[in-house]
């Protein structure tokens, strides 16, 4: 008689990347300079409030959002002065006593209607956009001690997907500053 071994499949997760924790934010800060340093590009920080000088240690450059949201400002100003000369005073031109067939005073209101409609608009989706939202869940969401992030922890974590990832050298890196 022959005996039948069962063989369990064991699922083994994919490591997403390196969490260090930190009790101090001027301690993370220094961790960031290190791991900017080191050349890793697919990294980030999460802290329970904002930490001032956290963007230059992670050598963050400036966003083109504000570059957009004047652009579509502009455009929305543009589209109303447009729509409303074309219509007032070209398409469909009426006297009434004696008035211009267009003047700027009349036309402000919906000139700034658009113009922050636009913007809005643009602020909304490029930040979205921009911050590739809507990210429902995130690994780190499955980790019971990472809920300390929106109390009283800094964390630093750099992903497995990142070129340069070398699990004991991101471990050594990580552990000079790590509580």
């Amino acid at each position: 008689m022959s005996e039948k071994k069962d063989k369990s499949t064991t699922k083994k997760t994919p490591v997403y990347g390196i969490l260090a924790e930190y009790s101090d934010p001027a301690v993370l800060i220094e961790a960031c300079k290190k791991v900017r340093d080191a050349g890793f590009k697919k990294w980030d920080t999460y802290t329970p409030f904002p930490v001032h000088g956290i963007d230059p240690a992670m050598g963050i450059k400036p966003t083109i959002l504000p570059w957009l949201v004047l652009c579509a400002g502009l455009t929305g100003l543009a589209t109303a002065i447009t729509l409303q000369w074309w219509t007032n005073a070209h398409d469909y031109a009426w006297i009434v006593s004696g008035k211009p067939f267009w003047s700027i005073p009349a036309n402000v209101p919906i000139m700034f209607e658009l113009t922050v409609l636009l913007s809005a608009l643009t602020t909304l989706g490029g930040m979205l956009a921009l911050n590739k939202l809507p990210h429902p869940s995130h690994p780190l969401d499955l980790k019971e001690r990472f809920e300390r992030v929106t109390d009283d922890k800094f964390f630093l974590l750099i992903e497995a997907s990142d070129p340069k990832y070398d699990a004991e050298e991101v471990t050594a890196l990580l552990a000079e500053h790590a509580d």
